[in-house]
């Protein structure tokens, strides 16, 4: 209509004819027409693209607070191994046994907590409990490096160690919430290579740090680290989803993390209190039973404490099975390596911290290629590097590692291969897990995932000081002996990876 009654439409004055009647009307009315629906064709677009830019930036965002979060939380894991002996000599008058909660406390409080952490993250906000357990664990680490007596060094490390365990499930996640399914298996690879180089590599910075400022250090570095990560996560938590369910039982979530707790001391101290001791008994059969109460709640109660329901996806369950299993032969070598390279080829501290870097840079390369493979390829990847580590291991075992120090010949290979099999068996049941979890369970999965790992963790833990007990006049027969017996374990664990899961069921 606009069209006709131009070309209708009388001039108010007279004027030349127009060689082409309506042809400015005709050209107007069409560029009319393209610019006003160009412009929202455009602005349709470029709210698109500035929308895809703002989440892969939060994306990215979250994926760099996650990792530098892991890594302060697994290397507090391991750091204080090395700084154990400059421990005792501060504390004369404590008791050796009292002060082994050193090391052991953040352990235990912290494989207990995964599983209530990641529930709890999820029904509070991950974003809002990243935050709050970025701070506790920078307070924390505070209390540990000004620490005036035993009894407060160890009260902070179960402290520390509890509020690493919120931090480790609220942020990974935070990260899957944010990131497109298709980038789920590369930002596990970061996650997993900052993870793994941290535990890899904790010894050997706990080394630098214990020579080169005392081992208050160890707990201080902690404090800028946290600072930086809770400016980059502030807009992180503004911009998070909100929580829309409510809190889990709380009966069963206490229940949850003393019974874990108490099992994973159990299996810790057992070698050193006696496997037939009351507060082994006590602590294994108590926490059992904890456990049992808290699984019968969780299949009865409307929030539950343990997410039984996950247990259902096949694939996830088998994830668990095998991450326990590594977990046992893993963090066993990860111990083992640092005192053979003490104990057996009298290396100084910062010697051995340079041979651990060989491992963790492996391990960091590898995770971030099976990241990015394709998910066709996950399950054998899976396979691949739990063998790889059983062979660095089995290598371990043999006659070639005696007591002539040989860190090319020996230590390099193992290193390679055991810490690139770590990087890839890690990341690649850390990326299937994620992709069984439903979005609103992220991070109860997550937690449910790690704690199965850092239980197996316990039990290795557990197998090394029996083997050690069981030889102790003769180290290298009980290195050699250790050995053998993860590559074993990790055989068992590439066993379980290969295992095709079933057809996925709705969680």
């Amino acid at each position: 209509m606009t069209e006709i009654s131009a070309q209708q439409t009388p001039a108010p004055s007279p004027t030349p004819p127009d060689p082409h009647p309506g042809g400015d009307a005709h050209a107007g009315i069409a560029h009319s027409g393209a610019n006003s629906s160009a412009p929202q064709s455009l602005s349709t677009e470029q709210s698109a693209a500035a929308t895809d830019a703002a989440a892969s930036r939060a994306a990215r965002r979250a994926l760099l607070v996650a990792c530098g979060a892991a890594f302060v939380a697994f290397l507090d894991l391991s750091v204080v191994n090395i700084a154990f002996p400059a421990i005792t000599r501060d504390f004369p008058g404590a008791a050796p046994t009292a002060l082994t909660w050193v090391v052991s406390g953040y352990a235990v409080a912290f494989a207990a907590l995964l599983t209530p952490a990641g529930q709890l993250a999820d029904a509070l906000g991950r974003g809002r409990v990243f935050l709050a357990a970025l701070a506790g664990f920078a307070l924390t680490s505070l209390l540990c490096a000004v620490a005036p007596g035993a009894e407060w060094l160890i009260a902070g490390r179960f402290l520390q160690g509890a509020t690493a365990a919120f931090l480790i499930p609220a942020g990974l996640g935070l990260v899957l919430s944010v990131t497109p399914p298709a980038r789920i298996g590369v930002a596990m690879a970061a996650w997993t290579a900052a993870g793994g180089f941290a535990a890899t590599i904790g010894p050997a910075i706990g080394g630098a740090l214990v020579e080169w400022f005392g081992w208050r250090s160890v707990f201080v570095i902690n404090l800028p680290i946290a600072a930086l990560l809770i400016m980059l996560g502030l807009r992180l938590a503004a911009g998070a989803e909100r929580p829309g369910a409510g809190l889990p039982d709380p009966v069963g979530t206490v229940a949850t993390a003393l019974g874990i707790g108490a099992v994973v001391a159990a299996v810790t101290e057992g070698q050193r209190w006696g496997w037939g001791d009351w507060r082994t008994l006590v602590c294994g059969l108590g926490g059992l039973a904890l456990l049992a109460v808290a699984l019968w709640r969780s299949r009865r109660h409307p929030r539950p404490a343990i997410a039984v329901g996950l247990w259902r996806s096949h694939r996830y369950a088998l994830v668990n099975a095998t991450s326990f299993v590594f977990g046992a032969t893993m963090f066993a070598w990860l111990l083992a390596g640092p005192l053979w390279l003490d104990r057996v080829w009298q290396y100084s501290v910062l010697e051995s911290a340079g041979a651990m870097t060989f491992g963790a840079i492996a391990s960091m390369v590898t995770a971030v290629l099976a990241g990015r493979a394709p998910d066709a390829w996950q399950r054998w990847l899976g396979v691949l590097g739990a063998l790889m580590f059983a062979a660095a291991t089995l290598f371990m075992s043999t006659d070639t590692w005696n007591t002539t120090p040989a860190l090319w010949s020996a230590w390099l290979p193992a290193g390679l291969l055991g810490g690139g099999g770590i990087g890839i068996i890690v990341t690649v049941l850390g990326t299937t897990a994620a992709k069984s979890l439903p979005p609103q369970r992220f991070a109860a999965g997550v937690g449910m995932n790690l704690t199965s790992r850092q239980s197996g963790g316990a039990l290795g833990v557990a197998i090394l000081a029996a083997v050690f007990a069981a030889h102790p006049t003769d180290g290298l027969t009980a290195f050699h002996t250790l050995f053998a017996i993860c590559a074993a374990i990790a055989v068992a664990a590439a066993v379980l990876a290969a295992v095709p899961a079933r057809a996925e069921e709705n969680l």
